[in-house]
């Protein structure tokens, strides 16, 4: 028997056939140009499903009926299945690597070729992780500021999220991992939220890229690809990578999600450099 939260029955992901997946995805295709052929079916699922039970239908046919006349409901299903939830220094061992080993290296390299020191954030939501870069850098590498120039570019396929991340005024469950210290020298409050400093901010730029097209990004020589790759199937994988692996030079440094690793062919693009982490060099 199904369990029931408020009176709806729960939606189990398996409730949702492929044919009904097929039909929302025509749905989104026609009426936002969007496709999400290149994610996981399961994740799809599981995403549309809570959409389902926040609306009230009660299987995907009337789900699909509401698809097609509420604009609304379509634009809040096109966010659910691409908005990716993160927070300021997440996975801070894989940060205290970047500060206390990558980054060195990098502005050691940098300020040798006489050369700008590129970073890229890929898929960065909010700007959490992009803004977190910039923390470390303004803390940590102020002298190498001064005798290298910095950028850190980050991209998302959505606009909304952009413009959020442009703004940088975040909740405080999104602060968690941040030391007591950090937070009061680069947050002030603004209404109930906290509002990031300038400091960091005029390092960020922000920009909306499909992911599957990294590479035509601007090369770099740090790509951050975190918690991203999950959502993708096995062969889009391949192709964000090697498509990553095109924008970073050798010796360039790529840095994965926990759960994700290297597949397929381009695993021979890369030695590792700390598997704990996900950190690899360019070949």
């Amino acid at each position: 028997m199904k369990q029931v939260l408020s009176g709806l029955p729960l939606i189990d992901t398996l409730e949702i056939s492929d044919d009904a997946l097929a039909e929302i995805a025509l749905i989104l295709e026609m009426r936002c140009n969007f496709s999400i052929s290149i994610y996981k079916d399961k994740c799809m699922k599981r995403r549309i499903a809570i959409r389902m039970r926040s609306c009230r239908c009660l299987d995907p046919a009337a789900y699909c009926n509401l698809l097609r006349q509420n604009t609304q409901e379509l634009e809040l299903l096109k966010k659910t299945l691409t908005i990716h939830v993160s927070q300021f220094f997440r996975n801070p061992s894989m940060f205290e690597k970047l500060q206390t080993t990558i980054f060195p290296f990098l502005f050691q390299k940098a300020e040798a070729d006489r050369t700008p020191l590129k970073i890229c954030s890929l898929g960065c939501a909010g700007g959490e992780e992009a803004h977190s870069l910039g923390i470390i850098l303004r803390e940590h590498f102020a002298k190498e500021l001064l005798r290298t120039p910095v950028e850190i570019r980050a991209f998302d396929i959505d606009a909304d999220i952009l413009q959020a991340a442009i703004q940088a005024e975040y909740n405080e469950d999104r602060l968690k991992d941040l030391p007591d210290s950090l937070r009061a020298r680069y947050f002030s409050p603004s209404g109930s939220r906290l509002k990031l400093s300038p400091d960091i901010r005029e390092l960020v730029t922000f920009h909306q890229r499909n992911i599957m097209d990294a590479d035509t990004f601007e090369p770099c020589q740090l790509a951050l690809c975190r918690n991203t790759l999950i959502y993708f199937t096995r062969p889009d994988q391949e192709k964000i990578l090697r498509g990553i692996s095109h924008i970073l030079p050798t010796g360039g440094i790529l840095v994965l999600g926990k759960s994700e690793t290297l597949v397929g062919e381009v695993r021979r693009l890369f030695s590792t450099v700390c598997p704990v982490e996900r950190i690899y060099r360019k070949l």
